[in-house]
């Protein structure tokens, strides 16, 4: 989302400009007068200043490069803001500490719940506490039934079979196809269908109120993040100006829809509870039944948790698939390996015939015998994060393992984005898509340490949804790379993302297909 999109009225945003940079002067001077008064108890050292909230705004349609840039110079650093200081840091000594060692004193906090609180309300990602313990603990039981896994690999080969059969059809004409929309609908079709039992269709375009929330939930992540770097997203909505006027009504939307879902799915239970027939009906499949078999009826509580899992199963894999298969089109012989590795785990070494048979083969057995194909995804998220920024607030004074401090209500902050492009953590060849990296000599795939790779956070917030994302991203991966050939439409035009909460690449990903399969 690019500065000149948000429709700021240019007579409030030259003062407000002038009013952070004036803001941050006096700070400045305040830190230094500070620190030439000698005091016996001043035996604290803070991480160096780097920049301001002002530079972040300056850089937002390009920040998360920004932010490395200052990370190429120091591990960890700070930015001045009126309110607070913001720590970055992409070193895992400090990322270890506030995401496990010392858990409790690093949070969402009400800074963040007040930032998230109109999009995510009371989810799992923006509380804190007793509440994030109880939705963290019910999330965790749910993920971890053989129904749900089940269940849901049943839905992602279905959907992938769906975009599949659309590839083909484009392919057939030579049409260009724009493949990070069909992912996001194709992702967004299977999380309605795990998490609500609802066949959204996105793809097909038969369901028109299931597009218009896809886009508005696209719009209000974008508004959402914007609220980290302008420091008058208050006031603007108490006026109802520029983004945040636009925030509301997609917000409104969201709601309103999910509210509907519930709605139905507590009625179709109470008129199925009344009837004799109920005593034999099957066990649910989806999540939203599922918690409404544990008694949990809180229209407003349910929205929370659904919308939560929704930003993560549908925008996380959408776009890290997305930027795989962009990777992939640089690196055609990465995509012929994997094609070979599907082959031989599914032991289908002649070929399938159709795209049905070959989803048919994509068992469980099948997605653990392919290694390179991990690899290759993981490789992916290490350098093309899908959530490039987390943020933690620090609830009392703390003194991290590097030396330095840190103040209570500081904004600390690891960056995946800046991490995966370190060559004090990866080498010199960082910057280089190397799959092979995550392979043993034996050829098995070999993680690191969720504190070095933080693409699904770590410690106790680690991601409950990874391994449930592994299945999509690999069951979509394998059907199209077996089924199709890929190459970009534009082979010298590389890629950007669009800064929002998630890692979108900007104005899509547009291909060209080339059938491998009879159809």
């Amino acid at each position: 989302m690019e500065l000149e999109k948000l429709n700021w009225d240019p007579k409030y945003l030259f003062p407000a400009l002038v009013a952070i940079a004036l803001a941050v002067f006096v700070l400045e001077r305040h830190g230094r007068s500070r620190s030439s008064v000698p005091a016996v108890k001043k035996k604290r050292k803070y991480h160096v200043v780097a920049g301001t909230v002002l530079h972040q705004l300056c850089n937002f349609h390009r920040l998360h490069d920004y932010m490395t840039g200052l990370a190429g110079k120091h591990k960890t650093y700070r930015l001045l803001s009126l309110f607070r200081n913001e720590v970055y840091t992409t070193d895992p000594i400090n990322i270890e500490y506030f995401l496990k060692t010392n858990f409790g004193n690093y949070g969402k906090g009400e800074y963040q719940h007040t930032i998230l609180k109109d999009l995510l309300g009371d989810g799992i990602f923006t509380v804190d506490g007793e509440k994030w313990k109880v939705q963290r603990k019910v999330a965790s039981y749910q993920f971890s039934t053989r129904l749900l896994k089940d269940f849901s690999s049943s839905v992602f080969k279905s959907n992938a079979v769906k975009l599949a059969g659309m590839v083909s059809k484009a392919s057939m004409s030579n049409q260009i196809i724009e493949i990070q929309d069909l992912f996001f609908k194709s992702t967004l079709d299977s999380v309605f269908k795990i998490i609500l039992g609802v066949d959204l269709d996105t793809m097909g375009g038969t369901y028109e109120d299931g597009t218009k929330f896809s886009s508005a939930f696209d719009d209000a992540s974008g508004i959402t993040l914007l609220r980290y770097v302008d420091i008058f997203w208050k006031i603007k909505r108490f006026l109802h100006i520029g983004p945040e006027a636009s925030l509301g009504k997609n917000i409104k939307e969201v709601d309103d829809f999910v509210y509907k879902v519930i709605k139905s799915k507590t009625d179709q239970r109470i008129q199925k509870s009344t009837t004799i027939s109920s005593m034999s009906e099957p066990e649910r499949k989806d999540l939203l039944s599922r918690f409404l078999e544990l008694e949990e009826t809180d229209p407003k509580y349910l929205k929370d948790i659904i919308l939560s899992f929704i930003i993560a199963g549908k925008d996380t894999t959408a776009t890290t698939l997305s930027w795989f298969l962009y990777i992939l089109c640089k690196h055609h012989d990465v995509q012929e390996k994997i094609v070979e590795e599907v082959e031989e785990a599914t032991k289908k070494m002649a070929g399938f015939s159709n795209v049905e048979e070959l989803a048919g083969s994509i068992t469980e057995e099948a997605l653990e015998n392919m290694p390179y194909l991990t690899a290759a995804l993981t490789e992916t998220l290490r350098i093309y994060p899908a959530v490039p920024w987390d943020a933690k607030v620090c609830f009392s004074d703390d003194t991290w393992p590097d030396g330095f401090s840190v103040k209570k209500g500081d904004l600390v902050s690891y960056l995946p984005y800046a991490m995966g492009r370190m060559k004090f953590l990866w080498g010199d060849d960082a910057e280089e898509f190397k799959p092979e990296r995550w392979l043993d000599t034996n050829g098995k795939f070999q993680p690191e340490s969720p504190f070095k790779f933080t693409a699904f956070q770590a410690g106790p917030r680690l991601c409950l949804g990874r391994d449930f994302s592994y299945r999509q991203m690999k069951t979509f991966s394998a059907i199209l790379l077996s089924s199709h050939k890929f190459k970009l439409a534009d082979q010298n035009k590389t890629a950007n993302y669009k800064t929002n909460l998630t890692l979108h690449m900007d104005g899509g990903l547009h291909l060209y297909a080339y059938p491998r399969l009879g159809h």
